[in-house]
């Protein structure tokens, strides 16, 4: 089982810890990860909101690559819609040279609106252009000696792209979760990542509609990563009480979308979020592992036993928590919970 640690530099509103101080706790907590035996580093895009995100994740990941020998570096994910496509394509390639092949590109077409009105992209093609962008990325990398590519949202003219790629196909997985953008990712022959946003229940019906696209498809997927909000004390109370107010700040911008008719979002009884006033972490319990060592490990193991994980991504970096108590979490979890899954 391959663990791995997400951040997504989301910070409390009014708290202590600043954006910048959360990039330098990444620079002294990440080489940790890698010497503790985490397997990859993932980081995420949001644009405009108040308690931050991280706006731009590739160059997030370059700053990893030179901070890390040994980890994959995954965007999960990130929003290529709002990019440039040519000026993504040598961005990706740039990054797959500076990580020696490290780069993995978690992908999505996303679903915020006010992402796209302020970059100037009509929300209501944010489907067909992310297949578009994507089909063009494929096509650059296994042709950058002639990159030219045409399409109805962009033309690309006949250029050699440099630097060359280091690995030979880049590796993609889909972020998505609603029937027909399951169908894509089994007919592009691309892993799903699953967000933490959903129950196990809901994981199991999408991976599952998921299996059937990819069966009819020919495809068979060999990866099935796994997302899950992670905090870890010596007691469950004392977990609850540091990670408690951040997980509500996480689901704010889920439960805020919700709330606006945009992206549903159940809670754990399987009701709608219609009002930001249910964003309490409470009500989201079942989609995270907080706990003391014992409790985390019987979450995981119920992950293992329900939805089957290659991989479970950690996002442990939870705005408002302290470094200390981040790097305590960090250790307990590679010391007292991943021998066990060894």
């Amino acid at each position: 089982m391959k663990f791995s640690l997400m951040y997504s530099f989301v910070t409390e509103p009014g708290g202590t810890m600043s954006h910048r101080d959360t990039f330098r706790e990444m620079d002294r907590l990440l080489p940790l990860a890698e010497e503790l035996g985490y397997d990859s580093f993932h980081t995420t895009e949001h644009h405009f909101q108040d308690n931050g995100w991280a706006p731009s994740p590739l160059l997030v990941l370059a700053h990893a690559a030179g901070l890390t020998r040994r980890m994959r570096l995954a965007t999960n994910i990130m929003i290529p819609t709002l990019c440039q496509p040519l000026r993504l394509a040598e961005d990706l390639l740039t990054l797959d040279n500076l990580s020696n092949g490290r780069l993995t590109m978690g992908t999505s077409p996303g679903y915020v609106s006010e992402e796209f009105a302020a970059y100037g992209v009509a929300y209501e093609d944010r489907f067909r252009l992310h297949e578009a962008i994507i089909d063009f990325i494929q096509h650059a990398w296994a042709n950058p000696d002639d990159a030219g590519f045409d399409c109805p949202f962009f033309g690309i003219p006949k250029v050699k792209l440099v630097p060359r790629p280091v690995q030979a196909r880049l590796p993609i997985w889909y972020g998505v979760s609603g029937p027909k953008l399951l169908a894509r990712a089994a007919r592009r022959g691309v892993p799903v990542t699953a967000s933490p946003r959903h129950t196990i229940r809901e994981l199991t019906e999408q991976f599952g509609r998921y299996e059937e696209a990819a069966a009819a498809a020919g495809y068979t997927p060999t990866e099935r990563p796994v997302i899950r909000e992670a905090f870890l004390a010596d007691t469950d109370a004392e977990a609850e009480r540091i990670a408690g107010p951040a997980l509500s700040q996480i689901f704010a911008l889920y439960v805020k979308k919700s709330a606006q008719g945009e992206r549903v979002l159940l809670n754990d009884a399987g009701e709608p979020i219609d009002s930001e006033a249910a964003g309490d972490f409470r009500n989201f319990a079942s989609r995270y592992m907080i706990g003391d060592p014992a409790t985390v490990r019987r979450d995981v193991q119920e992950l293992i036993d329900k939805l089957a994980p290659t991989e479970i991504i950690l996002r442990m970096q939870l705005p408002g928590i302290p470094t200390p108590a981040l790097e305590h979490s960090l250790r307990l979890f590679a010391e007292q919970v991943m021998p066990e899954f060894a």
